[in-house]
C-alpha cells in the first residue's frame, strides 16, 4: 500500500507540473491496432473485437505478477507509476476549469465548456450552473476517482481495467470498432462506476453540507425506486449539485451563476481528494504500526 500511495501521490503530481505529458495518455494507438485487426467487409462477433485489449489487460496483469517482490520492488513501482499515469485522465480537469473560467466573453466559455464531456458528439452542453457542475463530477469520476479506486484496490491491472472499459463503452473514437455492439460495456462501465461513484458521493458529503447532501440521495432515490444497489448512477449529478449549491449560499454567492458554481465545484472536488488521499495515508500508517 506504502507504493500505491506514493505512486498516486507522483501521478498527481505530474500531471499538475507537466500538463504538456497529457499526449502520452491517448489510447489512439489502440483503436488503429482494433481497425487493422479487422476485416472491413466482416461483421466479427464482440469477442474478437475485444481481442486485443483483453491482451492487454492479461500482459498488463502478467507483468504486475512477475516484478512482484523483485528487485526490491524497484521495478513494480516503476510499472505502478506507468500505469497509473496512462490511465489518469486523459484531460486534467483543473486545465478544462481553468479554460472555462478564464475565457474572455460567454461564446468562448461556452465553446470551453464542451471539454468536460467526455463524448463530443453529444448534445452541446449548457452553460448553466446545475449542467456545469454535473458535467465537472462526471468527469471527475472517469478521469480521476474511478481510475484511483480501481488501482488501490487492484494495482495496475485494476487501472488499466477501468480506462480500457471506459474507452471502449463511452468513447466516440471506439464507437465504430465496436459496430454497434456496445450496450455490453456500457452495462460494465456502470458497474465499474459503482462503487467509486458512491465513494465520491459519500465523501462530497463529509466534506460539504452533510444534511443537504444526504437529503437529495436519498430523495432521488425515492423518485426513482430502484434502490441504492441499482446501476442506476444519477444520483451523483444530484449529489453533486446539492453540496456545491450549500458551499456557494455559505460563502453569500448566487447559487445560480455558473462561474460561481464552477468554481465550487472544483473546490469542492478538491476536498474530496484530499479526503480519499488521507483515508490511504491513514491505512499506509497503520501497515507500518502494525
Amino acid at each position: 500500500m506504502t507504493q500505491t500511495f506514493i505512486a498516486i501521490l507522483l501521478v498527481i503530481l505530474s500531471a499538475q507540473a507537466m500538463p504538456d505529458l497529457v499526449r502520452l495518455r491517448r489510447f489512439v494507438w489502440l483503436r488503429d491496432a482494433m481497425h487493422g485487426s479487422l476485416d472491413a467487409n466482416a461483421h466479427p462477433a464482440l469477442a474478437r473485437r475485444l481481442l486485443l485489449p483483453a491482451l492487454m489487460l492479461i500482459v498488463t496483469a502478467l507483468v504486475q505478477s512477475l516484478l512482484h517482490d523483485h528487485w526490491f520492488g524497484l521495478l513494480e513501482f516503476a510499472f505502478m507509476v506507468l500505469a497509473l499515469f496512462a490511465c489518469w485522465g486523459p484531460r486534467e480537469l483543473d486545465t478544462d476549469i481553468d479554460a472555462i473560467l478564464k475565457a474572455t466573453d460567454s461564446d468562448r466559455r461556452a465553446v470551453a465548456a464542451q471539454a468536460l464531456q467526455a463524448d463530443r458528439t453529444a448534445e452541446m452542453l449548457p452553460f448553466t450552473a446545475p449542467a456545469l457542475v454535473e458535467a465537472s463530477f462526471i468527469a471527475a469520476l472517469s478521469r480521476h476517482f474511478g481510475v484511483l479506486f480501481w488501482f488501490v484496490v487492484a494495482g495496475p491491472t485494476g487501472a488499466v481495467a477501468y480506462r480500457l472499459v471506459q474507452l471502449l463503452a463511452r468513447s466516440p473514437a471506439f464507437r465504430d470498432v465496436l459496430g454497434g455492439q456496445h450496450e455490453i460495456l456500457e452495462r460494465a462501465a456502470r458497474v465499474m462506476d459503482w462503487a467509486p461513484a458512491h465513494g465520491l458521493a459519500l465523501t462530497v458529503a463529509l466534506v460539504s453540507d452533510f444534511d443537504a447532501v444526504v437529503r437529495s440521495w436519498r430523495d432521488y432515490h425515492a423518485a426513482h425506486g430502484e434502490g441504492y444497489f441499482s446501476l442506476d448512477l444519477g444520483f451523483l449529478a444530484v449529489v453533486a449539485r446539492a453540496g456545491v449549491d450549500a458551499d456557494v449560499a455559505a460563502e453569500d454567492g448566487l447559487a445560480g451563476d455558473p462561474l460561481a458554481a464552477l468554481s465550487d465545484a472544483r473546490v469542492v472536488l478538491r476536498r474530496v481528494m484530499l479526503a480519499w488521499l488521507a483515508v490511504i495515508a491513514v491505512i499506509v500508517i497503520g501497515g507500518w504500526a502494525g
